[in-house]
């Protein structure tokens, strides 16, 4: 049983910090006035708002709050994505989506955890944050749910991607299996039946039989990836018509209308960057030196962030070298690893692909070209091209 010691607070300055602990069956609330006032905790069923709302106005009478005080809450991003964010703010609560990694813990080996005293921590960051201490930890910007909804088609696509390679791979070490080597296309029944053993015998009923099964698998997959990449380029080319952003990135030399999708989908508009330093955090290329007394190194780039569109970034930034050999980006990227062996022009590439980030996103917000870049009209990239051509020069999902 928890005991609560209240402290009334005065009406003027009254506001009901509330700290969610979110999980698939429970969410543990805990709600206090401020530093130094021992929370009240409760356990409300997952999803009942109506059992929220009713907390928190019976905290409001147990702390001597107005009935129409102020509630300013918080809760991990997680699982539950932001539909609470929305639901919380419709109500009339003022919430917060804390990104979890940033969130201070002990640095102890073993330290006690549980929901308790995770909502408790929670909920005293939470006060700590209102009272002007914004760097205790670092807040998300919620998509709308159009944003929100804006980004399915792209990941989708990504999902199928890997869906049909990890298909592909199991058909063919199956077969390796066997001593064959068989692609993975629309010709495989057919090279399948005709396959034969090193001895000349054929394959074995029940591994035919599964290797069948397992390309019904690939060819939904191959279907249901071919319709949503040509939504996509449908898409794209809408959205190059309707938005001078799009058309700005897509008009740069090196850049496709799928990276230039990509990048505005996940936010490098909508997210309203202050600075470059919140943008490179936001894509995990931030630095993260190591300073204490003589010692004096960096650590690399953080990685934590949108992981999608690092790896964009590390291609275009490789693509970048090629396609704009005269811009002050690539002069400053051969000048300073041009020389240097391969370990250097990998780190060097990261360091690129940070600036040629915030050089994209001063093009896409403030229509400030990149110096020395080259531009086409951006018409060109949607015309007809010849088979087997791409519509982007980057690929939707680069390699790691």
């Amino acid at each position: 049983m928890t005991t609560t010691t209240v402290t009334h607070v005065s009406n003027s300055v009254a506001t009901l910090y509330v700290a969610f602990e979110l999980s698939a069956r429970s969410w543990k609330l805990a709600m206090t006035v401020g530093l130094g006032q021992s929370p009240r905790l409760r356990n409300v069923s997952a999803g009942d708002l109506a059992k929220v709302a009713d907390e928190f106005r019976q905290a409001k009478r147990k702390f001597g709050l107005a009935e129409g005080a102020r509630v300013v809450s918080c809760y991990e991003a997680g699982r539950d994505g932001f539909w609470l964010h929305r639901a919380l703010l419709a109500s009339g609560v003022e919430n917060h989506v804390v990104d979890s990694s940033s969130i201070e813990v002990n640095r102890r080996q073993r330290r006690a955890k549980n929901d308790r005293l995770d909502a408790t921590k929670l909920a005293e960051m939470l006060v700590r944050y209102e009272l002007g201490e914004r760097r205790v930890w670092s807040v998300v910007q919620p998509p709308s749910p159009e944003q929100e909804a804006a980004r399915q088609l792209h990941r989708e696509i990504e999902v199928l991607q890997h869906e049909r390679r990890r298909l592909a791979n199991r058909m063919g070490g199956i077969l390796t299996n066997m001593g064959i080597s068989l692609i993975v296309n629309r010709h495989f029944v057919t090279r399948l039946q005709a396959a034969r053993q090193w001895n000349g015998e054929p394959l074995p009923h029940n591994l035919v039989e599964r290797l069948l099964l397992e390309f019904e698998r690939w060819q939904l997959a191959n279907k249901q990836l071919a319709n949503a990449e040509r939504q996509l380029r449908h898409e794209v080319q809408k959205e190059a018509e309707q938005s001078p952003a799009m058309q700005r990135l897509v008009g740069l030399r090196g850049l496709g209308a799928k990276g230039a999708w990509l990048l505005l989908r996940e936010g490098l508009l909508w997210r309203n960057f202050q600075d470059r330093r919140q943008l490179a955090g936001f894509v995990g290329l931030a630095p993260t030196p190591h300073c204490s007394g003589d010692l004096d190194r960096e650590r690399g780039i953080s990685k934590a962030g949108n992981a999608r569109l690092r790896r964009l970034m590390t291609e275009l930034a490789w693509g970048w070298l090629r396609h704009q050999p005269l811009s002050e980006l690539t002069g400053w990227y051969l000048q300073r690893f041009g020389n240097g062996n391969r370990r250097s022009r990998k780190v060097g590439i990261i360091a690129l692909a940070r600036k040629l980030l915030v050089n994209l996103w001063q093009l896409a917000a403030h229509d400030v070209t990149p110096r020395g870049a080259e531009s086409v009209d951006w018409r060109s990239k949607f015309q007809k091209k010849p088979k087997g051509s791409r519509l982007s020069s980057v690929p939707l999902t680069a390699p790691t």
